[in-house]
């Protein structure tokens, strides 16, 4: 009878132990998903970065042909 209820006892503190471990596992798996997103929100960030880049060197272009059209006339 002793050993029943030790094995029962040792049986619910390994499904706890088990508990703990999945517990664990999701806030692992939710700090991946925050620096997943993170990460999305800085790759945006570059991309809006490269597109202004984008524009600025087109007006620099336009600029430039202005000026040699200018120096042309």
């Amino acid at each position: 009878m002793q050993i029943d209820t030790l094995t029962i006892q040792a049986d619910a503190f390994t499904m706890q132990a088990d508990a703990f471990t999945m517990q664990a596992d999701a806030f692992t798996m939710q700090a991946d998903a925050f620096t997943m997103q993170a990460d999305a929100f800085t790759m945006q960030a570059d991309a809006f970065t490269m597109q202004a880049d984008a524009f600025t060197l087109s007006g620099i272009a336009k600029f430039n042909s202005l000026r040699i059209n200018e120096m042309l006339y």
